[in-house]
């Protein structure tokens, strides 16, 4: 089973795209192990495997072997590293807290830093966190050793987290909102020359939090939550951290 969940990430697949797919492709079929005759599991024998790696926490060291496996026979060719956070709305859990974001309601929660390898967005390392934890404090946790190129969002350019990446022999690519100019319009070409680049490859990290939304469900988990924050007469939690998976 944990094999046709790597085909669903490896192909980008949606649970009914995977089910037709070990229906109909051989190599698929020979990958996972089935014989030609024998049924392929139903839709929602997908979903209950990952609810169960997660409960009995075997879904990082199965993640972890993987990883590893892939680099020893040098499937992807390292030159850098993507950094980025993913919100985990929860609705009970203890660890959780209320975030906010410019121009989106509160949600309460948990972050996810992802840290994946910027060709094939091969995820090498997560973290989970409370949701009001500040990303230039918690990014480091995300960083791989010998990271390579580090391409960011500016919500991690301060210096812990500069340090973090220059610690793991890693070099800061990370977006800015502010420079030098002469005038206005010199300042502004100088941002885009250095931010457009960035931007062009840490996009390719919404493939990973898209299959972790649209497979695994990561957008919300507990149950449903509500978008509106603690009301005035609840104190603010101290910030934690939590090792939800």
């Amino acid at each position: 089973m944990f094999k046709a969940l790597l085909l669903s990430i490896w192909y980008d697949l949606s649970d009914v795209k995977l089910a037709e797919a070990l229906d109909g492709r051989a190599s698929f079929r020979c990958f996972r192990g089935f014989s030609s005759n024998e049924a392929t599991p139903e839709l929602t024998a997908f979903v209950r495997y990952r609810r169960l790696m997660v409960t009995h926490k075997r879904d990082r060291p199965l993640f972890d072997s993987v990883t590893i496996r892939l680099k020893s026979k040098a499937v992807t060719v390292k030159t850098g590293t993507l950094v980025d956070a993913m919100i985990i709305a929860s609705a009970a859990e203890d660890d959780a807290r209320w975030v906010k974001h410019k121009g989106k309601p509160s949600v309460h929660g948990f972050k996810a830093y992802v840290g994946a390898d910027a060709d094939a967005a091969l995820v090498e390392e997560v973290s989970v966190t409370s949701a009001n934890i500040n990303d230039g404090r918690a990014g480091p946790e995300a960083l791989p050793d010998n990271p390579g190129e580090i391409f960011a969002d500016s919500a991690y350019r301060g210096n812990h987290f500069r340090d973090a990446v220059r610690a793991k022999g890693g070099i800061s690519r990370i977006v800015v909102t502010g420079m030098w100019g002469r005038d206005e319009k010199e300042t502004l070409r100088k941002l885009k020359e250095w931010n457009q680049p960035i931007h062009r490859v840490r996009g390719r990290i919404e493939k990973v939090f898209g299959t972790w939304k649209r497979c695994y469900g990561r957008a919300a988990c507990d149950g449903e939550v509500s978008p509106k924050p603690p009301s005035k007469s609840t104190s603010p939690p101290s910030p934690t951290t939590s090792s939800v998976p």
